[in-house]
């Protein structure tokens, strides 16, 4: 049986992370009110979260192992805050958007107000863990980590930051992703295969 190699995923991984950003800047485009908010913008504004989740993934796998166990906790805070900012999105985009202000009001005060706001929260502890751990490990660029990382502070914080600050996170957010994975792109070939010891012994035992 054979399997993709590993350039070719952590490839995908860059395509994926190429998707969020574009998707990013979408958003931002449409809050700035630089295109107009259609059905088509509010229904693929949560795949940005969903792109930017394999794009992590890629890079962990390609150099976040290095990091230790400090790597791996922020790589699975950074996931779970993605993954649950996939279904924030999709409440305020998709259910939000259809409701009167009153209406929206009453449901924050209630437990998806406390969801929206835990979400919220592990987003910006996920992604300044993850800028962190991934930083340390000397092999990423820095500058579109810290641009990622900067980017998320107002993203995580919209409820409190004036609108401008938001589409600057945004925007900052789709730079810093889109340079990280242009460059996870282009480095695809060069990064070693990941070696576990289960693969070691299963490799082993094919060519004896």
């Amino acid at each position: 049986m054979s399997y993709p190699s590993a350039a070719t995923l952590y490839r995908g991984a860059a395509i994926a992370g190429g998707g969020s950003a574009l998707v990013l800047l979408v958003n931002a485009a449409k809050r700035a009110e630089l295109i107009p908010t259609s059905a088509l913008t509010q229904l693929v504004a949560p795949l940005a979260q969903i792109l930017a989740l394999v794009l992590i993934t890629g890079l962990y796998v390609a150099f976040g192992r290095r990091a230790g166990r400090f790597g791996l906790v922020a790589y699975l805070l950074n996931a779970f805050a993605l993954a649950a900012l996939v279904g924030v999105e999709f409440v305020i985009n998709l259910v939000f958007a259809e409701l009167p202000p009153d209406t929206i009001e009453a449901l924050r005060a209630g437990p998806l107000g406390v969801a929206l706001t835990v979400a919220s929260v592990l987003f910006l502890l996920g992604t300044l863990t993850f800028a962190v751990a991934m930083i340390r490990t000397d092999e990423i660029p820095v500058l579109p980590m810290a641009l990622y990382a900067v980017g998320a502070v107002p993203v995580s914080l919209r409820a409190f930051v004036p609108e401008a600050v938001l589409d600057l996170g945004l925007l900052a957010l789709s730079v810093g992703a889109g340079w990280l994975a242009a460059w996870l792109y282009t480095r695809a070939t060069t990064i070693p295969a990941p070696v576990t010891a289960a693969f070691a012994v299963a490799s082993y035992y094919r060519h004896v």
